[in-house]
């Protein structure tokens, strides 16, 4: 009995070792701050937003927008230069590959929900998208009017001239597509481009576009839900010694707001992890399930203390002022 209770002891004694390691390891309380604001990501530039409640992926958000606040059309440049001169440190955007082997900014994959065109976005020369009106389906009064139809003929860009454009400029690319040729595709339109330049892009979506792409440019940092599963599952496991898994380096994580208290190190340890790693670190608000972003100032309450990884936002225009500020 005796022998038992000295082994128990020496059982707590390590515990209490193992816990307290566990605790100091990972806590931001004595992790150094890099110091500096949080970089802001713009989702599809200064955009007009609508209610994220009960949407699917066939939803055309076109036609619930919000009632304007402003007079910006998503993907475009006027859009992604109005987010920048707002505060945005990196703008994302999505591209579609066309038929005759450019890549259209453009977020869906039928023309039907905001354009005067029809049929699948990719079937589409570059030419034949640049003589329609984005801007033709928006409305926030079901119908009623139609405040930008009209104003978005030609506006949508080809990604060179996005590339062209804002030659210093920090972006998330969304490749919309899946396939691996598109992947390999994208590699070779920018291969063409300085590994300074490169170092500026990031590029996410579908695993097999991701994985060709990585291939065949392994210069440019990338997210896939291949790449997070391969990053985050072992540091789930074994982060909480401070090993960082080689698989997260140069790649981005998105972090839902939700399952970020569950991260080892949440949240500057991690980011310094990942920092170390070069890998960037986004949160999203909610579950992350469909853009949701940190759009109002009371939702950068939620944002823990000091937080200076990367924001997601939806609205650029609101949420700069309260962080640079």
């Amino acid at each position: 009995m005796k022998r038992f209770k000295q082994n128990m002891k020496k059982l707590f004694i390590l515990l209490f070792i193992l816990i307290a390691f566990m605790y100091v390891n990972n806590s931001s309380l004595l992790t150094k701050n890099n110091g500096g604001n949080p970089l802001l990501l713009a989702h599809r530039g200064m955009a007009q937003t609508f209610p994220m409640e009960d949407i699917s992926n066939d939803t055309c958000t076109a036609k619930m927008i919000y009632e304007p606040e402003h007079l910006y059309i998503e993907n475009t440049i006027p859009s992604m230069e109005a987010a920048f001169k707002a505060g945005a440190d990196i703008v994302e955007f999505d591209i579609q590959p066309t038929t005759d082997g450019e890549f259209a900014v453009f977020h869906d994959w039928t023309l039907e929900c905001r354009t005067d065109g029809k049929g699948v976005t990719r079937e589409h020369t570059m030419e034949e998208l640049k003589q329609l009106d984005i801007g033709y389906g928006y409305t926030s009064d079901n119908g009623k009017t139609y405040p930008f139809r009209g104003k978005g003929v030609g506006f949508m860009p080809a990604l060179n001239e996005v590339l062209t454009y804002f030659p210093k400029e920090n972006f998330l690319i969304h490749i919309k597509g899946n396939e691996k040729n598109e992947g390999e595709q994208l590699a070779k339109y920018l291969s063409v481009f300085p590994k300074e330049r490169l170092n500026q892009l990031t590029v996410y979506g579908g695993n097999e576009a991701i994985k060709a792409l990585k291939e065949h440019l392994p210069e440019i940092r990338v997210m896939s839900m291949d790449t997070m599963k391969s990053c985050m599952l072992p540091y789930i496991a074994l982060g909480w010694t401070g090993y960082v898994p080689s698989s997260c380096e140069h790649t981005q994580i998105h972090l839902p707001e939700e399952y970020s208290s569950f991260i080892w190190g949440w949240p500057n340890k991690f980011i310094n992890r990942m920092d170390n790693a070069d890998a960037r670190v986004v949160i999203a608000a909610g579950n992350g399930g469909w853009s949701e972003g940190f759009d109002t100032k009371e939702d950068l309450k939620r944002l823990p203390k000091n937080y200076n990884g990367i924001i997601w936002t939806n609205r650029i225009d609101i949420i700069a002022p309260s962080i640079k500020e």
